[in-house]
């Protein structure tokens, strides 16, 4: 099966006090290293939300939407077919987490039960469609999880050891404690 990936890079990181992308991580990025993750576990193409110029990053077309806008900034350029989608600020991801969740993939959207991301998505016209009718709404839900919700999700099981692979850097005090 060819996988694209997705990095969601193009927050504000207003928790952080600055960009999580460009954090350091093993001498390189934290974009960086999400980037090399997605190809490890397979993916053919890595896209990246997010004014990223370096990265051929792609700007929000929908300002201040979160994760669901870069989503469909990114999905409205690339081809139809299964994207693993995943955040910039997680990363103690393992790739073999991400092919568990091809390995178990049914339907339009897979996650790991009581997780948002990473998620396994397919692109197409109709994840495309509920993803702009989301955006055209003000006053509906503009989260990932109700996008899930919309799609139809597959909710696999994550193994209690693995809990600590999907937590995210929202603030300076998560940075440290994952960077240390």
């Amino acid at each position: 099966m060819s996988i694209a990936g997705i990095v969601l890079a193009g927050g504000l990181s207003s928790r952080m006090g600055r960009d999580k992308a460009l954090l350091p991580w093993h001498g390189r990025t934290l974009l960086e290293h999400m980037q090399g993750l997605l190809l490890q576990a397979g993916a053919e193409r890595v896209w990246v939300s997010g004014d990223y110029p370096a990265f051929a990053g792609i700007p929000d077309q929908v300002a201040r939407c979160g994760p669901l806008g870069g989503l469909y900034s990114v999905a409205m350029r690339m081809p139809d077919g299964p994207a693993w989608v995943v955040p910039v600020d997680t990363p103690l991801l393992p790739a073999r987490l991400l092919q568990q969740l091809r390995d178990g993939h049914r339907g339009p959207c897979t996650i790991f039960s009581a997780h948002p991301l990473p998620m396994l998505l397919e692109m197409d016209d109709a994840s495309r469609s509920v993803l702009g009718s989301m955006l055209d709404d003000p006053q509906g839900p503009r989260s990932l999880q109700a996008l899930q919700r919309r799609l139809g999700v597959n909710s696999m099981a994550l193994a209690s050891v693995d809990e600590a692979c999907l937590v995210n850097c929202n603030t300076p005090e998560q940075w440290e404690d994952v960077a240390s």
